[in-house]
């Protein structure tokens, strides 16, 4: 039987080029940074590499999960203004938990399928410091004695109260599904700082990294943003969490749940970050010259149970494959997210996916998952691996909490 979800196929929509700002751990030097702010940097960042202006842009998808300051809604209009897009483009706010930053990719690419865009700017931006603490029940005031309901959305939001389990319980379960061990989980997570070093020591993460440090964003008419840093640093030039980690160190590690796989050790870390990416029909690439990043394919999206969802990338990456009319050997690389090393490893064992084509240089363990942000940053960074390996087919995918996946498919048109 088909594998059911949403499937789109776009054959001129090309991923031109994508910058992010570093990934820097939570309460670290963007701690007093509202994510729109990290947002406009490299909104104006990957504008300002490839030449094109921004009255050219006719459409800005911006992506944020959580509330970074009280202007939230501004989010995508702010980003776009302020990177200096016309006031006429209008602005469109995404959100798909872990999957917003492809989601970024899907609308874009229906919007110039359809004709409605021609060159699309995309932001991922999420401040995991910035989580508010929040209360929904004391607009009309506070009974005497009653509990105060002020609670950190940031932890509160790991747990999916359908469900009635946390993120990591999630990844437990398919731990105990898949037969994945503890010592398997730590393996996994220790490769994947190995590899972020490694590719940090090289040098690779900076042809996709624009170092951020304090700035004044001005618009004419309008009051001035920017960003001021935390800290003694002066600038944010690289990401700050990988480091060696072996297995030996890790196991160390107590687990979240006791008996379980999961520790704070082999779990995607806290951080905060922007990505940003332009995406465009036909025409306006082949005018401005260039080499493209990347044809972006297609995308699919699926549902998954909630008490699993990290699986979610398995059948997005089946439903995708199925309707390109490819085959998993087709693919040259892999870019999944690693909420958990559980939850990764699973994906894995059941698309038999060789280790040698996934997360080449480390994933979410070692680098962090600052939400939106994330799928711009799998997908620039998977569209960089085949230009590097003359390779065709790549594939960037995540799962989602509450119960889905979401793929996208891209290729190097030079690539065999």
């Amino acid at each position: 039987m088909a594998t059911r979800g949403l499937f789109n196929r776009f054959d001129d929509v090309w991923l031109l080029d994508g910058l992010r700002t570093p990934q820097v751990d939570y309460c670290g030097a963007f701690a007093g940074v509202n994510p729109i702010d990290l947002g406009i940097k490299a909104a104006r960042a990957v504008l300002q590499r490839t030449g094109l202006a921004p009255a050219q842009v006719d459409s800005v998808l911006a992506g944020n999960v959580a509330p970074g300051g009280f202007d939230h809604f501004y989010v995508p209009r702010h980003i776009g203004l302020y990177a200096g897009v016309p006031q006429a483009v209008p602005a469109l706010m995404v959100q798909r938990i872990c999957g917003t930053g492809f989601e970024l990719f899907r609308q874009a690419g229906e919007q110039i399928a359809l004709g409605s865009a021609s060159l699309a700017l995309l932001v991922g931006t999420d401040s995991m410091t910035r989580h508010p603490i929040a209360a929904f029940d004391h607009r009309q005031g506070f009974t005497l004695g009653a509990p105060v309901g002020f609670k950190d959305t940031l932890w509160e939001s790991l747990t999916d109260p359908a469900a009635g389990i946390s993120m990591i319980q999630t990844a437990e379960n398919l731990a105990r599904q898949y037969g994945i061990t503890r010592e398997e989980v730590d393996a996994f997570a220790a490769r994947s700082f190995e590899r972020a070093v490694r590719a940090q020591e090289a040098g690779w993460f900076e042809g996709e990294t624009v170092p951020v440090a304090n700035e004044v964003f001005e618009l004419e008419g309008h009051r001035p943003r920017g960003i001021r840093l935390s800290g003694k640093a002066p600038v944010a030039d690289r990401d700050t969490h990988p480091r060696l980690s072996p297995p030996e160190v890790l196991a160390k590690l107590r687990s979240v749940y006791p008996g379980g796989v999961q520790t704070g050790g082999n779990s995607s870390v806290l951080t905060d970050a922007a990505a940003a990416a332009l995406v465009a029909g036909g025409a306006v690439m082949r005018d401005w010259g260039r080499a493209p990043l990347a044809r972006v394919a297609a995308a699919a999206v699926v549902g998954v149970p909630p008490e699993i969802m990290g699986i979610g990338p398995a059948p997005a990456i089946r439903l995708l494959l199925e309707r390109a009319g490819l085959a998993l050997d087709d693919i040259a690389r892999f870019e999944i997210n690693e909420a958990q090393g559980a939850q990764a490893l699973a994906v894995q064992r059941e698309l038999e996916l060789d280790p040698q084509r996934l997360n080449v240089h480390g994933g979410a363990i070692a680098l962090g998952h600052p939400l939106a942000a994330t799928g711009v940053r799998l997908t620039v960074t998977v569209a960089r691996q085949l230009r590097e390996a003359g390779a065709r087919w790549g594939i960037s995918a995540a799962c989602v909490g509450g119960g889905q996946g979401i793929a996208l498919l891209l290729e190097n048109p030079d690539g065999h």
